[in-house]
C-alpha cells in the first residue's frame, strides 16, 4: 500500500452539490487515514465556511455559468472557460491528484476537463434525476458516472454509470460546539424542522410566519427554522411574538444532528435533501422548487410520498392554513408519523460515500482500509 494518494474534489456553491463531496471526503479518510483531499470550487462564503469547518483544504477557481444567447454573451463565457482551464490546468499540474471528482456546478467543469486532458482518472456524481448541463457535458469525459437515481436521465443506459444513491455527510466538528440552546429541547417536544436549503425559501418562511400565532402557546413544541441569509431577524420576531419555542438561523452547519432530534422536517425536495431524510428516516412534507431544472424536485418528492414517506404540497399552493393543518395532523397522529419514518428509512442509500470511496482508492493500486 503507498501512503500518498491524491484527491481532488471539484464543485459546489450549493449544499445539494457541496455536501456528497464532503461525504466522500469522509469516507475517503476513514478507509485511507493518510489521504490528502483537496476541494476546488467558488469563492462563495457559504462554500469556504462549510469546507473550513469540516477541516478540508479548499482552492477557488475562477468560473462563470454557461449562459447568454447573445454573440457577446457566448464569447464572454468561451473567455471564461478558456481562462479557468487554464487556471485548472495549474491546479492538476501542482496538485497531482490521483483522482479528480466532480460533484457538479459550473465550478467542476474545468477542474473535470484538465484532469481527462492530463489523463488523470475522473468521474462524476450526479445528484438529481435530471442531470444538470455541466455533468451532462462532463459525462463524455468521465470514466465513471455515479448516480442517485436508477433512471436518471441520458444515464441510465451509458455503460459507465454506477448507481449509488446520494451519499450523506456525517455529523462534522461543528456539533462539537453547537451551542447550549439544544438543552431547550426536552425529549417530550415534537421537534419541527424547517429548511428551504442553504439559500433559504422565501415562500416557506413567509408560510411558518403567517401560521405562527396559530401554534401560540402551543406546548411540548419546539420549532427549529432554517431561513437562509438575511431572513432570520423577520422569522425570528414574528415566532417570539406568538410565544413559539424556537431556534432561527440563516444557515446550520450540524444539520445531520438537528435531523437526528426532528420528528417533522418541512422542506424543497432536492435530492441531497431526501438523502439525509432517508438516512435518519425522518418524515416530510416536501414542498418542491417550482423553478428547478425540469421540474426534477416534483419528480424526486412525488417518488418519497409514492412510498408513503412524505406529503407534498406545491410551491404556488402554499398557504399558512394549508401547511398548519398538515402539521397538526401529523402531530397528532403519531401511527401515521412512525409508518411515514419507517417508509422514509427504507428509501435510505447508507453505503453511497463509501461505494465511491471505494472506487476511487484502488485505481491507483491502493488497499483501502476498510471501515470498522
Amino acid at each position: 500500500m503507498t501512503d500518498r494518494f491524491h484527491v481532488l474534489i471539484a464543485g459546489g456553491k450549493t449544499g445539494g452539490h457541496l455536501f456528497p463531496g464532503i461525504a466522500v471526503a469522509q469516507a475517503l479518510q476513514r478507509r485511507h487515514p493518510k489521504i490528502r483531499l483537496l476541494f476546488a470550487g467558488t469563492d462563495a462564503p457559504f462554500e469556504t465556511t462549510t469546507l473550513n469547518a469540516y477541516g478540508f483544504d479548499h482552492t477557488a477557481v475562477f468560473s462563470r455559468p454557461l449562459k447568454g444567447r447573445s454573440r457577446f454573451q457566448k464569447l464572454k463565457g468561451l473567455a471564461a472557460i478558456l481562462v479557468s482551464l487554464i487556471q485548472s490546468l495549474w491546479l492538476v499540474w501542482r496538485f497531482k491528484p490521483d483522482f479528480v471528482l466532480g460533484v457538479g456546478g459550473y465550478s467542476s467543469f474545468a477542474v473535470v476537463l484538465a484532469a481527462w486532458i492530463l489523463r488523470i482518472p475522473t468521474a462524476i456524481q450526479e445528484q438529481n434525476a435530471f442531470p444538470g448541463m455541466t455533468n451532462r457535458m462532463l459525462a463524455r469525459f468521465s470514466t465513471v458516472i455515479f448516480t442517485a437515481f436508477e433512471d436518471t436521465r441520458g444515464f441510465s443506459r451509458n455503460p459507465k454509470t454506477r448507481v449509488t444513491g446520494n451519499p450523506v455527510r456525517e455529523q462534522g466538528p461543528l456539533v462539537q460546539t453547537k451551542g447550549n440552546w439544544m438543552k431547550e429541547i426536552d425529549s417530550k417536544d415534537f421537534v419541527l424542522l424547517v429548511t428551504g436549503g442553504s439559500q433559504g425559501a422565501a415562500s416557506i418562511n413567509r408560510a411558518v410566519m403567517d401560521m405562527a400565532p396559530r401554534m401560540s402557546g402551543m406546548k411540548d413544541f419546539f420549532i427549529i427554522v432554517q431561513t437562509g441569509k438575511g431572513h432570520d431577524t423577520d422569522v425570528t420576531k414574528k415566532l417570539q411574538s406568538s410565544g413559539i419555542r424556537a431556534r432561527v438561523q440563516p444557515f446550520f452547519s450540524d444539520m445531520p444532528s438537528l435531523l437526528k432530534q426532528a420528528d417533522l422536517v418541512i422542506c424543497r425536495a432536492g435530492a441531497g435533501t431526501l438523502a439525509e431524510l432517508a438516512a435518519n428516516g425522518v418524515p416530510a412534507v416536501l414542498i418542491p422548487y417550482p423553478y428547478a431544472a425540469d421540474d426534477h424536485q416534483t419528480h424526486n418528492a412525488r417518488s418519497m410520498a409514492d412510498h408513503g414517506a412524505a406529503l407534498v404540497m406545491a410551491d404556488e399552493e402554499l398557504s399558512a392554513d394549508i401547511l398548519y393543518r398538515a402539521v397538526m395532523d401529523l402531530k397528532s397522529d403519531p401511527d401515521r408519523l412512525k409508518r411515514m419514518s419507517n417508509a422514509m428509512a427504507k428509501l435510505a442509500k447508507p453505503d453511497a460515500a463509501d461505494q465511491i470511496a471505494a472506487h476511487i482508492l484502488p485505481s491507483k493500486g491502493v488497499t483501502p482500509r476498510v471501515p470498522d
